[in-house]
Formats: structure tokens, sequence, C-alpha cells
């Protein structure tokens, strides 16, 4: 249904085949704690660089609609995201992507970790936010069109967790930026709810779209926007034209 739009924010964790660590991870130890490596730059809090931009640089080579990077919460995680009109091309993009990630590893001595929580304790784990729009989302205008939408995952919340990957359940635990897998909840510019709504959205009239915090890291992105575009319809909501 190209009706919607998809933009997949991809998590990952960049391993050293030597340590079977993340980058940044000392051997038979821990880093510092969280906090200074979210978004970060200089070599003291940074890991991966070269490998993250490269990897964006193949992207754009091989027509990927790669939007961004980012380092993300925990030393050696990192973050890219892709944009496509159409779910079966948003998958396409986040596969292909996937694979271009692996195969540069080959180059560096690294690998790719996939795991939604590859490194237990006080650090976050990896996920694949979906932000996702259709005509209605884009144009609506409309606060209680918004809450009729995402009151509609409420009842298939299970349904969701189904397809959104493999051992979820040890990231969507209720701390590190994420709900609890036993429940749903969305709210505006809440990084701790199921559904966020992005407060650009609600500064643009409620316009825009809305991101599923929950896929993980290993999601299948096919699959996850099949099933958010089963739900979005079944709102029952018809298109709003401008």
């Amino acid at each position: 249904d190209d009706d919607f739009w998809f933009g997949f924010e991809q998590e990952y964790f960049l391993m050293d085949t030597e340590t079977d660590l993340p980058l940044g991870f000392p051997r038979g130890g821990f880093p510092g704690p969280q906090g200074k490596y979210y978004c970060s730059v200089g070599g003291r809090y940074t890991w991966g660089r070269d490998f993250v931009e490269e990897h964006m640089d193949i992207c754009i080579a091989a027509g990927i609609n790669i939007e961004g990077i980012n380092q993300e919460v925990a030393p050696g995680q990192w973050e890219f995201q892709c944009f496509a009109k159409g779910a079966k091309k948003a998958g396409d993009e986040i596969w292909i992507a996937r694979y271009l990630l692996n195969r540069l590893t080959e180059k560096y001595g690294y690998y790719i970790e996939l795991h939604p929580k590859p490194v237990k304790g006080d650090w976050n784990g990896s996920g694949m936010h979906a932000n996702f729009s259709n005509t209605t989302l884009r144009t609506c205008g409309s606060k209680e069109i918004y809450e009729r939408i995402c009151e509609a995952f409420r009842p298939v919340t299970s349904d969701h967790i189904d397809v959104y990957g493999a051992f979820n359940d040890e990231r969507l635990t209720g701390l590190h930026e994420t709900a609890s897998i036993k429940d749903f909840s969305y709210g505006v510019s809440d990084r701790g709810a199921s559904i966020r709504i992005p407060i650009i959205t609600v500064e643009k009239g409620w316009k825009g779209w809305l991101e599923d915090r929950r896929p993980a890291s290993n999601g299948d992105p096919y699959k996850i926007a099949g099933r958010i575009i089963k739900t979005v319809k079944s709102a029952n909501i018809e298109a709003v034209a401008n």
C-alpha cells in the first residue's frame, strides 16, 4: 500500500571480532556509565565512526534512501535511518542496507549484533523504531483521529509483539527509553511510550506521523510494516483531503 510511508530507525551494535565486545568496551570490564556516549563526538566517547560513515556513503551510492546516522546510547551502538513510500520499498531499503552493513564489517574486522539486548544490565537495548503515516495522518488535523488510530493498536498489542522481533522481552522492560512489553501506551513526545506522537506533528496541527517504538533491531521490516498497515486500516477512518 503505497499510501503508507515508513521511516525505520535501525539500531545495532558494532562488535570487535577479537574480543566479542562492543567497540569501546574494555576486556574484562565495562566503560563508564551511559550518558556521555549518546550522539557523541570525539575520540574519548566515540568508536566506529569511519565504518558508519563509509556504510552511509555505500548506501547512497547504491541508491538506498538513507536519511541519517547517529551514535546511540551505549558505546559501539549506532543507528541509521531509511525512508520510503510504500511498505515493500521500505522493507527492501532496510534489508539491503543491513546486507551492506554486514559486508562492510569484513573490511574492518567487526561484526554486527542485532540482538535487541546484547549487553545486559544498565545499558540501552537496540530497536528499529517504525515511523509511519498515511494520507489521514498526514492531513487530518485532528487530535481525535490520532487518538482513535492509536487506540486501534491497544487490542492487538500481542499481535504486534509477535512480529516485532525475537528476544524483545529483554529490551521492552519499561526502562531505558522503552515501554513494558506487557503494556500499551501512547503520548506526545513520550520516549517511554509504546507509540510516540512526535511533537512536530502536534505543532503542525495534528498533521504528520506516528512512531511505534516497540520493534526490535532484529525485526523483519516487511512483517512490521504489514502489521502496522492492518491495524491502522482497522480504525476505519477515511482519508482526509487537504
